[in-house]
């Protein structure tokens, strides 16, 4: 079998996917229309036109944008069936979701209309596709320590539907340690931690992630290269990498695919995972990013079963779980 049929057959799982990041121009003009909402787009085509970017700032303006349109719980629903449908195309057998609750709660929209929704569909997804999935609640990390906190208190009546806490948004300006507290009275709470760092940021804050937050998982992690003792941490302590391939490209973290750096990660024994981060804006889902990541490095089989295994490896699932899937991604 060659290494794009394997990887097409093979269950995956997804680690790093925002679920606002999933919002086909398509279903955010039918949301818009549906809600009444007017949005600075007269047509699909538009809208399209308008997912085109320079930087992090450009994407997250529009990202922003497009989740005004979402209001009740029916279009959260909506929004997160539509990745699950992909995940079932894809073979995503387990997906672990971030959702942005400051976002919407900002906007007026209440946090229960929010993961009401989503729930819904995780629910619909495990009983028509076999898909499992967990919730990442993420903090803006450009909104205040406070506001986090906010967040976390209105959290605390759902904890049992939410999985792990992380940190995205702007990573330019707001370092990880800026939230620390709110990070240690979520660990308190019995989240798991993840944040994303090293993306547009240094390589100071993934050490900040890991000594400040304990996080449990590193979301991008790029220039974690740039520090070889930081790379020796990494390997010893096997923390995980969400890579998220064409989102690098599209944010011009990385110009060219065949300068990414996900090989080198694997060569220097890092646990690197692929993912999709935002895939309606970045141009592709989980399979895409594999294919085109596959093709540019010229990865060998072994290192896809190297990135397939390590998805499941440094996910949230139980240890029987997992071992069944590592069993089925060695053995197809």
């Amino acid at each position: 079998m060659d290494i794009i049929s394997y990887i097409k057959k093979v269950p995956k799982a997804e680690l790093h996917l925002h679920i606002e990041g999933t919002f086909e121009p398509e279903l955010m003009f039918e949301i818009a229309q549906r809600n009444q909402v007017k949005i600075p787009y007269n047509s699909v085509e538009e809208v399209k036109k308008a997912y085109q970017f320079n930087c992090l700032q450009d994407f997250l303006d529009i990202y922003y944008a497009g989740a005004s349109v979402l209001l009740y719980e029916q279009d959260f629903y909506d929004l997160t069936m539509a990745y699950f449908k992909h995940c079932a195309e894809e073979n995503v057998v387990h997906t672990e979701i971030m959702f942005d609750p400051q976002t919407h709660t900002k906007r007026g929209v209440s946090f229960e209309t929010v993961i009401s929704g989503i729930k819904r569909a995780q629910d619909d997804a495990a009983k028509n596709f076999g898909i499992t999935s967990y919730l990442i609640m993420s903090y803006l990390r450009h909104l205040s320590e406070e506001d986090a906190f906010e967040t976390l208190e209105q959290s605390l009546p759902y904890k049992h539907l939410i999985k792990a806490v992380g940190l995205d948004s702007s990573e330019k300006g707001n370092p990880p340690s800026k939230f620390q507290k709110v990070f240690a009275a979520s660990v308190k709470e019995g989240y798991k931690i993840v944040a994303h760092a090293g993306e547009e940021g240094p390589a100071e804050y993934v050490w900040e992630a890991l000594d400040l937050l304990k996080i449990d998982r590193i979301d991008h992690g790029n220039n974690s290269l740039t520090d070889e003792k930081l790379v020796n941490y990494l390997v010893e302590n096997k923390m995980a990498l969400t890579v998220c391939p064409l989102s690098n490209t599209a944010l011009r973290v990385v110009d060219d695919l065949k300068q990414h750096p996900i090989k080198k990660m694997l060569d220097l024994g890092i646990k690197a995972t692929v993912n999709s981060d935002d895939p309606a804006y970045f141009g592709g889902y989980i399979t895409k990013n594999y294919t085109e990541i596959i093709e540019a490095l010229s990865l060998s089989l072994e290192e896809v079963k190297t990135l397939v295994s390590n998805s499941f490896e440094y996910s949230f699932l139980d240890e029987e779980t997992k071992k069944k899937y590592l069993q089925m991604v060695h053995e197809n």
